[in-house]
């Protein structure tokens, strides 16, 4: 069973070799589950997954804690190893080091100043309906409600408030098939692209600032699929483009946005996943910025802070790796940046 009164840098490590890429967490979920189930002061429920651990003291405020237990395939980067202050290993930075320190705050505060959820989930790092974290949304919402959370994601202990949108669309440029000997007689969809790269070129993303923090869009192209056969002149070519939209947006506004860059061209939209307010001005969001130090700063990404925000919980993200390392085969995390989160936490919740 996991030792959660060991060291924060060791349990992390101990965490880390406990391989729980997407779809595999059962063993690390079943360890998590029995180290919290054997603390009187939380009560433990679990679906799939995904553990929910909470204290019931009657506080007049409660603040959820929340971190996906999965990784993104093992790339020869197990078991983990330390040198010097990095400890190295899949998952180390994101986001096993963040999981750690929420495992120890449930441990070792049995009456924090507010009542806390702490949540551990599956299936973060694959598609959108495996999550585990929707899916508790979808079938027991009440283990979410909160008045503030924070998202354990890696932000190297820099507090990122909200989140940025995301849509995805498909632009038809079409055109009319012919033989390649006689083009004359068709009309090339690939080359009628060329108005929609230009646009693309030519577009100046927005930088609103969005409760004091600046956020800074992005519209690419992402993709360009087109072509028929060697011999033949296309009659269609799509161009696939990701807009990254500031969360005063909606997804409708964001979708119209898009539908305006390229009027005149039949837009399909993919998909789409809300954005996030900064989450920032909750009295408890004070205490954790006072708790952290430093400026927050704009999430420019999207994350599951998203989720909480559509259930009406203001949430950020915080956690001691680095968001550069992530997925990377040489994935590590600072030692000393654990301990930086665990007492910034620590002092927020026992202040």
């Amino acid at each position: 069973m996991l030792d959660l009164t060991q060291d924060v840098r060791d349990l992390t490590a101990a965490i880390v070799d406990i391989e729980s890429v997407s779809g595999g967490e059962k063993a690390l979920a079943d360890e998590v589950e029995r180290a919290l189930a054997a603390l009187p002061h939380l009560k433990v429920t679990r679906s799939g997954e995904t553990v929910v651990a909470r204290t019931e003291l009657g506080r007049s405020e409660r603040v959820l804690i929340a971190g996906h237990l999965d990784t993104v395939p093992v790339a020869g980067n197990l078991p983990s190893r330390v040198e010097g202050d990095l400890l190295y290993g899949c998952g180390t930075t994101d986001m096993k080091a963040g999981v750690a320190v929420a495992l120890k705050l449930a441990a070792t505060l049995p009456a924090p100043n507010r009542d806390v959820t702490y949540v551990f989930y599956d299936c973060e790092e694959v598609e959108a309906e495996r999550n585990g974290l929707g899916r508790v949304a979808r079938e027991h919402a009440d283990w979410l409600a909160a008045d503030f959370a924070v998202l354990m994601e890696p932000t190297d202990g820099v507090i990122e408030g909200g989140c940025q949108g995301t849509l995805r669309a498909e632009v038809m440029v079409t055109g009319k098939r012919a033989h390649s000997a006689r083009s004359w007689f068709g009309v090339n969809a690939i080359h009628g692209i060329e108005p929609v790269l230009a646009r693309l070129n030519a577009y100046e993303p927005r930088r609103p600032v969005v409760d004091g923090l600046e956020y800074h869009e992005g519209l690419n192209a992402v993709g360009v699929r087109g072509g028929v056969a060697g011999n033949v002149i296309p009659d269609l070519c799509v161009v696939s483009v990701n807009y990254r939209f500031a969360p005063d947006l909606s997804i409708k506004e964001a979708e119209q946005h898009v539908r305006e860059v390229f009027d005149g061209f039949a837009v399909n939209i993919v998909d789409a996943a809300p954005a996030a307010r900064p989450g920032l001005t909750h009295p408890v969001a004070a205490a954790l910025t006072a708790a952290v130090g430093g400026e927050p700063r704009a999430k420019l990404g999207w994350t599951d802070v998203a989720r909480f925000s559509a259930l009406g919980v203001p949430a950020v993200n915080y956690g001691p790796g680095d968001p550069n390392l992530a997925h990377q085969q040489g994935e590590y995390v600072s030692l000393q940046k654990i301990v930086e989160s665990e007492r910034a936490m620590l002092d927020w919740l026992s202040a």
